[in-house]
């Protein structure tokens, strides 16, 4: 595929940073209008997403160079490769980060949870549609050898370079999988955020789809990097997913008094 994007003169556009960075501005632009769905302040919205966006990124980078300082202090020139290093490890650090710190300004804003969880739900599912597009062409994230008229094969070897992406053999598109799930995912919980019956019932439904979708697709992505569990019979990303279920049929069920607010409507003016 093309793991380099395009070129400005030397400098290389890697097509895993480019997407990833086009599934932010979406993310960010979308946000605006669900925020309105959900009666909630945009402004503060953006505020959550740019709080968590800079946490995750910047502590991802963090952990990745503490992680290798020593190839850091030998080789210096080696920062400004930092972005084009995908590893589930990373995107897991990154995740909880940004999480921790959207949760921390929320908090302190005194932001209703439910209906700010709600209108960044399919905001950040179209974020991650967009990464999963850009892994595809970067070769991150790769699925496994299979022998199906659908599956790609890699040549460049800065896939392999920058991935550990097996280069001339045929492998499952799984990146596209997820990307289509997500997207799929997405369109639902646009739908259902105006019907929504509580606030938390959109994140909820986000939780437990991103939970089904990553498990089912890591049947399909090579496990180099991904941990064992249960000897084999799941990987990380599986007992993440498993957790996400869980989590998200806890934000479903019965709660007592919690009503979407009468505000959503005068949001929409």
């Amino acid at each position: 595929m093309y793991p380099v994007l395009f070129h400005i003169g030397a400098l290389l556009i890697p097509s895993y940073g480019a997407l990833a960075a086009a599934g932010v501005l979406l993310t960010l632009v979308l946000a605006q209008r669900t925020a309105r769905l959900a009666g909630i302040s945009p402004s503060q919205v953006w505020n959550v997403c740019i709080v968590a966006l800079f946490a995750a990124l910047v502590g991802s980078r963090l952990l990745l160079a503490a992680l290798n300082w020593g190839e850091l202090l030998r080789h210096p020139l080696w920062i400004f490769g930092l972005a084009t290093i995908h590893s589930p490890v990373l995107a897991v650090a990154g995740v909880m980060m940004g999480a921790v710190a959207g949760l921390f300004y929320m908090g302190r804003e005194r932001m209703p949870w439910g209906a700010t969880l709600d209108a960044l739900a399919p905001p950040l599912v179209v974020g991650l549609a967009c990464e999963q597009w850009g892994a595809l062409l970067a070769g991150a994230g790769y699925g496994t050898e299979t022998s199906v008229g659908w599956g790609i094969i890699y040549t460049d070897p800065l896939a392999q370079r920058w991935s550990g992406t097996p280069l001339g053999v045929p492998l499952h598109p799984v990146q596209a999988y997820a990307a289509v799930g997500y997207m799929l995912l997405a369109v639902l919980l646009l739908t259902r955020l105006r019907a929504r019956r509580r606030p938390g019932d959109v994140a909820g439904m986000a939780l437990m789809g991103l939970g089904v979708v990553v498990y089912i697709t890591e049947l399909w992505r090579d496990p180099e990097g991904r941990g064992e569990v249960f000897h084999g019979a799941l990987d990380g990303p599986q007992v993440a997913a498993v957790a996400l279920v869980i989590v998200g049929a806890l934000l479903l069920r019965e709660r007592k008094a919690e009503t979407v607010p009468d505000q959503v409507e005068a949001a929409h003016d």
